[in-house]
């Protein structure tokens, strides 16, 4: 079983959570930006949740399906379509062989995740599928689809193969189906075009003069036209050291906020390098990464500082909620669902 792209949009790449366990010998994380996006795809079709999808960019590609699948689309809404007919988000969608999936104007956030039961079948490298553009390595041949490519498809798991044959009859007369359940807006990050983004202090926050941490949570800054998945540039009040500090190149990780001469920091994401050498004013609660993943260059963004205890006591209660969806929707799929 395939996908065939028949345009690839603006930037499409094949994703999972990440190549872990080779930072020490310079090879980046990378990864899906939004993965509460990638995890909830992957849940709704019955995949593992590191299972590979496509992470698509702001301007959506023309997928056909070359037979019946199960897919959910999740993240940003990218005004997906079959047949002419909207294509809603987060929920499990069956869909008919040599169907077109097709993505309109972007109504919301910036980037969608399509999840296939089965997963992407690209080779693993480094234990991991996910595509890391500047090595050309990973995803599918290391770089971004073009229109031609065919994406082979994985098995589909035992809970999406029974709900694909029970819902079968009813597909044979329409383009897809949707599930009337679905992920709610409650069950997952708070979307918005200008969020307010929790931090803990990073290790040189206190070489900062006072005016800029307090400009830090008292100002907005711009997302930059020139930021990307390795880090957003942010443009607002600039951001100075009480004194020149030298420093030596250590770890840095998704979220961290750095701050170089110029004084306009820059927020490391999915494709940040493995060390950096700037001063690091702030560490992003790993709750509102996925926020961040959606922001499109030119929007604005506030900072608003919390305690290590408050971030971790975050970051288990969104791990528990994603559980207690997961087993819903286990669920939900074992029994056919409520139509």
């Amino acid at each position: 079983m395939s996908l065939l792209i028949v345009k690839p949009g603006l930037l499409t790449t094949v994703q999972d959570l990440g190549r872990y366990g080779y930072q020490q010998q310079g090879i980046i994380v990378s990864g899906a930006m939004d993965t509460f996006a990638l995890r909830a795809a992957n849940i709704l079709t019955g995949n593992a949740p590191d299972a590979a999808a496509l992470e698509i960019t702001l301007r959506g590609p023309m997928i056909r399906f070359e037979a019946d699948v199960l897919i959910a689309i999740c993240g940003g809404d990218l005004s997906p379509t079959i047949n002419g007919k909207d294509v809603p988000l987060w929920r499990p969608i069956l869909v008919r062989a040599g169907e077109i999936l097709e993505f309109g104007e972007c109504r919301s956030g910036a980037r969608a995740y399509l999840a296939v039961a089965g997963g992407i079948d690209v080779p693993m490298v480094m234990h991991s599928r996910s595509t890391y553009l500047r090595a050309g390595i990973g995803g599918f041949e290391g770089r971004a689809l073009r229109a031609g490519d065919t994406l082979p498809i994985g098995e589909a798991s035992n809970v999406a193969v029974f709900y694909m044959e029970e819902r079968q009859a009813e597909l044979q007369a329409v383009s897809f189906l949707a599930s009337s359940w679905f992920i709610g807006y409650t069950s997952h990050p708070a979307y918005r075009s200008d969020p307010v983004i929790r931090f803990v202090r990073g290790r040189e926050f206190t070489k900062f003069t006072p005016d800029s941490r307090e400009e830090l949570v008292n100002r907005r800054f711009r997302v930059t036209p020139q930021s990307d998945r390795m880090g957003y540039r942010l443009e607002g009040s600039a951001l100075r050291l009480e004194e020149p500090v030298e420093m030596l190149s250590e770890a840095v990780t998704f979220g961290t906020v750095q701050v170089p001469p110029d004084g306009n920091p820059i927020l490391l994401m999915a494709d940040r390098q493995t060390v950096g050498g700037y001063p690091k004013i702030a560490q992003v609660a790993s709750v509102d990464l996925p926020i961040l993943a959606q922001i499109k260059p030119g929007e604005r963004i506030r900072f608003t500082e919390i305690s290590m205890e408050e971030a971790q006591q975050l970051y288990i209660s969104s791990e528990l909620l994603l559980a207690r969806v997961a087993a819903s929707v286990q669920l939900y799929m074992k029994t056919g669902g409520p139509r």
